[in-house]
């Protein structure tokens, strides 16, 4: 009989964690032969731990509760949880309650016929218009600079077959999309459809400077397109400043303009100058990365794994 383990990372989600608990009562658990659930809270600071154990009290078989040391954010969340989980399967599952728990019975019939990779992708959301503009201009450009596999309509949770995760694990990757992994890894992938709620309580985390950094994580680490970027920067600016030079020599010497323009002058220097601190501000993101990555941190810290035998663990989480 196949166990199938529901990953759910947890920040802030006080007000929402009995409420999914039901919801997955109701709509999830009784189709599955066999599950456990698997709460990661990701360093909150309100009352989510006491909640997510009062929780496993009640069903202390299926449910296990995961401690990290502090917030290290979602994806690393996500990975403390696939190294904890004992599933053949696992799905990722938002504590928000924005995605209908009736999409994990569905990714769970595709998984068993045969699907190592299944992913729930959006219909439709419930979110404001300057959202739902940045979340599909950011699936555009994935979809455009890194991998066609991307759906651009998005897709925020999926469901791994074991040998799927056993690969995720061994990556060990910082500074990157733990989405555009899966997708990288090139497994056999199926997708279901299914329409975003708006969230009724609580407060997104999901701040501007996590999707920023998000964005840049995911093009920096699965794109050559800004390197690529500077080089064609580079030939375009020594070809528009090798015309002007002709241009302005032929001028001298045929009509006799003099060399002026020093407003235009500066100009050029301030929009180039400008331009140099961009690359340099790319090269060292690119920098950054490769140090983080030598210092050979662990992408996350459990603190504390509360099981049906109230055990407790402490360890380095190594991805």
């Amino acid at each position: 009989m196949s166990r199938l383990s529901i990953i759910i990372p947890v920040y802030y989600n006080e007000e929402n964690l009995e409420d999914l608990y039901a919801d997955l009562k109701a709509k999830a658990l009784p189709e599955l032969p066999d599950y456990e659930i698997v709460m990661v809270d990701d360093g909150s600071g309100d009352s989510s731990w006491q909640i997510m154990n009062d929780i496993r009290l009640k069903d202390p078989e299926h449910v296990k509760c995961v401690k990290l040391s502090r917030n290290f954010g979602e994806h690393a969340a996500l990975l403390a949880g696939f190294n904890v989980c004992t599933g053949d399967c696992a799905v990722t599952k938002q504590a928000d309650l924005q995605e209908d728990s009736s999409l994990i019975p569905e990714m769970y019939e595709s998984w068993k016929r045969g699907n190592d990779v299944v992913l729930a992708v959006r219909k439709s959301r419930v979110d404001s218009a300057g959202e739902k503009a940045a979340a599909g201009a950011y699936y555009k450009i994935i979809n455009r600079l890194v991998t066609k596999n991307m759906p651009v309509e998005g897709t925020d949770c999926y469901l791994l077959d074991r040998k799927v995760i056993e690969v995720i694990k061994k990556f060990d990757e910082k500074n990157s999309s733990l989405t555009l992994q899966v997708l990288w890894a090139g497994f056999k992938t199926d997708t279901v459809y299914f329409d975003r709620q708006g969230r009724e309580k609580g407060k997104g985390r999901w701040t501007l400077a996590k999707k920023f950094k998000l964005a840049a994580d995911s093009v920096l680490s699965f794109s050559y397109f800004p390197i690529r970027l500077m080089t064609w920067l580079g030939v375009i600016f020594d070809i528009l400043a090798l015309i002007m030079i002709i241009d302005v020599i032929i001028e001298y010497f045929t009509v006799g303009v003099p060399v002026r323009g020093w407003t235009a002058l500066t100009c050029i220097m301030l929009f180039t100058a400008g331009c140099i601190m961009f690359m340099l501000g790319i090269l060292g993101e690119y920098v950054w990365r490769t140090l983080d990555a030598s210092r050979n941190r662990p992408p996350f810290i459990i603190d504390e794994i509360k099981t049906q035998n109230d055990s407790i663990d402490r360890t380095l989480g190594r991805g």
